[in-house]
């Protein structure tokens, strides 16, 4: 059986202008490499490179990607050869240039904890003015409706391989992302001029067939860890992805969206709060394995209401799906995950669709993060605050999480706490992972039973008692009790493809 040849079939080499050494261009799409002995940046010119400046160092992301690594989109090959790194008011996130056998380039990020390639496109027009695209607002391209869901300013950290662009470091861009409700992303960035258009849809890094990761060499690396900047006991980092993490002696927020070669910037915690689910511990939940790696409380208040309501996220991971929140509020457990497209909200925001589905609205609410624990692959901080929307179909959950910059959206399904209890080896503990949530694997009675008839008449009782005792100009009012809660996925994530 004949073996694919994956030789590049063009290279361009030349001399760097700042060293001497030699700069290699695989792809006829790159226009600017950066030398990987003297970090100089280089332009090619026809058939001699120029000399821009040096770059700064790239940060250590320690993600799974890296310079070279193979793989395949449908039935086109191509080669990582460059990586940009980008930091935005989300966070930081890194782009690879993929350069396809057949000359054609294109750009695989990261996507709220997943990717996404994306490919050069055209939106029919002339682009507007960044300020032109308002958040939430909708846009056609080409006939397809799309969602503006972030509209950010980004800028150039650090670079290095050989790249299609190269915006001015350290300089401020606008960066505009659209999504569609089918899941395609669209990515305009005025980083140069035309803005440059990109249009792609979520992947798998399996799916792409991904060959020369490095993956296993990261999961052998022992020496991810540094000290805590407030207590200085030692804190190992496990996952690639990982923005933010606590220290497990002190409690200390630790972000770490820099690398760990970057300014450890921190926020001490006093009041832990222990999850049901200890971190670490493994379940398997709808057919998969997940690991839970983070876990937050947040608190919600609703608009014109003086009572806050709570919830706790905890953050599972699963190395071939990616991630995905259990929600734990008072109306019960959901499982829910970060979608790549936008739902369509309604004109009055009272319902949602979604592959086909109407949802209704349920709730509305500010949202604020309290307590932080384990890793998170976006830098998350307390105090981050949201404008949270909750749908529901049946047991099917939608929420839309708003921040100035961004519209993040999560679907999934609620579930019985016996199931989460069971799928995380905790039947003894049971009891507390019982919510007002009378699935269908909750058990229960057909009929009354003989005290749940003594509360009723109790009830009814104090009732009368109560009615009694006020006179004819009794007050009505009274702060009302909001017993639902709780976000179905909702979280501050970094948002767009980064």
């Amino acid at each position: 059986m004949a073996t694919t040849d994956t030789t590049p079939q063009r290279v361009y080499r030349a001399p760097c202008p700042g060293c001497g050494a030699p700069v290699e261009f695989l792809s006829a799409q790159s226009t600017h490499a950066v030398c990987s002995f003297c970090r100089s940046t280089v332009v090619r010119s026809g058939d001699t490179l120029q000399r821009l400046g040096k770059m700064a160092e790239v940060f250590e992301d320690y993600s799974p990607l890296q310079l070279f690594a193979t793989g395949r989109f449908g039935d086109r090959p191509f080669t990582l050869v460059g990586r940009l790194q980008y930091r935005s008011s989300s966070g930081a996130w890194a782009e690879w240039h993929a350069a396809f056998d057949d000359g054609g380039s294109g750009i695989l990020s990261e996507d709220n904890g997943s990717y996404v390639l994306m490919l050069p496109a055209q939106l029919g027009r002339e682009a507007p003015a960044a300020s032109q695209f308002r958040l939430g607002a909708s846009t056609a391209i080409s006939g397809k409706t799309f969602t503006v869901a972030s509209n950010d300013q980004a800028s150039l950290v650090s670079a290095q391989g050989e790249l299609p662009k190269l915006p001015p470091l350290g300089q401020a861009f606008a960066v505009v992302e659209l999504r569609s409700p089918d899941g395609e992303v669209v990515s305009v960035d005025w980083g140069s001029t035309p803005p440059e258009v990109l249009r792609g849809h979520q992947v798998q890094l399996e799916g792409l067939q991904m060959r020369g990761l490095r993956a296993e060499q990261a999961k052998e690396d022992k020496a991810r860890q540094f000290n805590c900047p407030n207590c200085g006991a030692p804190v190992s980092v496990q996952l690639e992805t990982t923005k933010s993490i606590t220290c497990g002696n002190c409690q200390s927020l630790i972000d770490v969206s820099q690398g760990i070669g970057g300014e450890l910037r921190h926020a001490i915690q006093d009041e832990p709060v222990r999850p049901l689910i200890p971190l670490g511990r493994v379940g398997k939940l709808q057919a998969l394995t997940w690991q839970v790696v983070g876990f937050q409380h947040r608190v919600g208040m609703e608009p014109g209401d003086d009572e806050q309501f709570g919830w706790s996220e905890y953050l599972l991971y699963n190395a071939q799906r990616g991630f995905a929140f259990l929600v734990d509020s008072e109306e019960g457990w959901s499982l829910v995950r970060p979608t790549t497209g936008a739902p369509k909200l309604s004109a009055d925001g009272r319902s949602a669709s979604y592959l086909g589905k109407q949802f209704s609205l349920k709730y509305a609410y500010q949202a604020e993060t309290t307590y932080v624990a384990g890793e998170f692959y976006w830098p998350v901080e307390r105090g981050q605050k949201t404008f949270n929307k909750d749908f529901a179909s049946g047991s099917l959950l939608l929420s839309m999480e708003q921040s100035p910059r961004e519209i993040t959206w999560s679907s999934g399904n609620a579930m019985a706490g016996d199931v989460v209890a069971q799928a995380f080896n905790l039947q003894g503990e049971g009891r507390d992972f019982q919510r007002g949530d009378a699935g269908p694997t909750s058990g229960g009675s057909k009929g009354l039973g003989c005290g749940c008839l003594l509360l009723i008449l109790l009830g009814i009782l104090l009732f009368i008692v109560l009615l009694y005792l006020l006179d004819d100009d009794r007050r009505g009012g009274g702060s009302r009790y909001r017993s639902g809660g709780g976000s179905y996925g909702g979280y501050s994530s970094g948002g767009g493809h980064k």
